[in-house]
């Protein structure tokens, strides 16, 4: 059976699919069908999506997780379990007590002090790109295994144990997959995580898990510590593996930039904002249900409709910054939406662009002949993952 793409997980290459640019600079707003088989209204330009994105109280969270079609089989005990600590499908105030909780740990301050243990985990993964010999895949020999060992050395994971939870995450993440087995994959991820988490509960380390057990054990459930350590494995590694992976292949075809960020350290933070916003990786994020009725682009949404963001599309938009659809890493493109905005933004920015900010330049520096194995060949994307990226990307150097 073929399964027809999402008009919200389009692409060309690189770029959003065409229709996305169309609905943006026409309408606006359009009717689709999500991954899940539902049907809302798909948000495009870039001040709406901001907009939705900072009104927690009139786009719920909450509301659009409680109607997901993956948990109509389960009974109401299994739906609770799968919702606690889920912080994308929470509101204010339950959101915001348990980003409380974590949001020390992700301080830029905080993050500041991983820095020497990064830079140590990106010349280990170099080292072993290296002895893979050539040509060799960037994906699972640096891209994947750098910020899976730094998420793993933050909460407490152990790394040997990479194999079964990548394999989870991309089960999760596989939007062609049957929901029952995206239904067993949840199950799984939540058993995994529930048996560290009970770990940490007997002898509480200096991980972040530990942290929480320690500091917040009576004030968070056993539940929402699963929930909460799963949703970080998960966004930990894969969407900085996926940023590292398609930023590097957006670099080799754009060699004169490509030569500024390894040559120029000044320009490894722009490059870093503009790969974000020209790439933007999450196709969508979590949908949001709408309280009352509102009006987006001209377009009345009743009460109780499910809303999508399209993040690609609205960091395209030319009533947000000049030449949008052109790669420029000279203007390092602030104030874009690739970690979303308001409540929910991302909680591990300041970690993602550290790791960014130190592998993109020490992977140039090292290898600076590096090059696509084979230029000809069509880049291998991950087509249906609900987070944009390369299967592999075989290079030479």
């Amino acid at each position: 059976m073929t399964v027809e793409l999402p008009l919200q997980m389009r692409r060309d290459g690189f770029n959003p699919g065409a229709e996305l640019g169309e609905v943006r600079d026409g309408d606006g707003v359009v009717k689709v069908e999500s991954p899940f088989g539902q049907t809302g209204y798909l948000v495009t330009r870039f001040a709406d999506v901001r907009r939705v994105l900072g009104d927690p109280a009139r786009f719920s969270n909450a509301r659009a997780r409680a109607t997901s079609p993956l948990e109509e089989q389960l009974s109401d005990e299994e739906k609770a379990r799968m919702r606690a600590g889920g912080l994308l499908g929470y509101d204010p105030p339950e959101h915001s007590r348990l980003r409380r909780m974590l949001t020390p740990e992700f301080t830029v301050r905080r993050m500041r002090r991983l820095e020497p243990r990064i830079v140590e985990i990106v010349e280990a993964a170099l080292d072993d790109f290296e002895r893979a010999g050539k040509p060799a895949d960037l994906v699972a020999n640096f891209a994947l295994p750098v910020p899976s060992l730094v998420i793993c050395e933050l909460l407490g994971v152990p790394y040997s144990d990479r194999d079964e939870f990548q394999s989870i995450s991309a089960r999760l993440l596989d939007t062609s997959l049957p929901r029952e087995q995206r239904i067993e994959a949840q199950r799984a991820n939540r058993d995994y995580m529930t048996g560290l988490v009970e770990r940490a509960q007997a002898d509480p380390g200096e991980d972040m898990l530990g942290m929480l057990v320690r500091e917040h054990g009576d004030d968070i459930t056993t539940d929402e510590l699963v929930g909460v350590a799963a949703l970080l494995l998960l966004a930990g590694h894969e969407t900085t593996s996926n940023m590292l992976g398609l930023g590097t292949l957006a670099l080799l075809q754009n060699p004169d930039q490509l030569a500024l960020v390894r040559d120029d350290p000044a320009m490894v933070e722009p490059a870093v904002e503009e790969l974000l916003r020209w790439l933007s990786i999450v196709h969508s994020v979590a949908m949001r249900m709408t309280t009352e009725d509102v009006e987006i682009a001209g377009k009345t949404i009743p009460a109780g409709e499910l809303v999508l963001l399209s993040i690609p599309a609205a960091n395209r938009d030319a009533s947000f910054i000049d030449d949008p659809e052109t790669l420029d890493i000279t203007r390092g493109a602030g104030g874009h939406l690739a970690f979303g905005h308001g409540v929910h933004h991302c909680l591990g920015a300041p970690l993602a662009r550290m790791e960014m900010r130190i592998a993109f330049p020490a992977l140039l520096r090292r290898f600076p002949d590096l090059a696509l194995a084979n230029p000809d060949a069509e880049p291998d994307f991950r087509v249906f993952n609900a987070v944009y990226g390369l299967q592999q990307l075989q290079l030479t150097w």
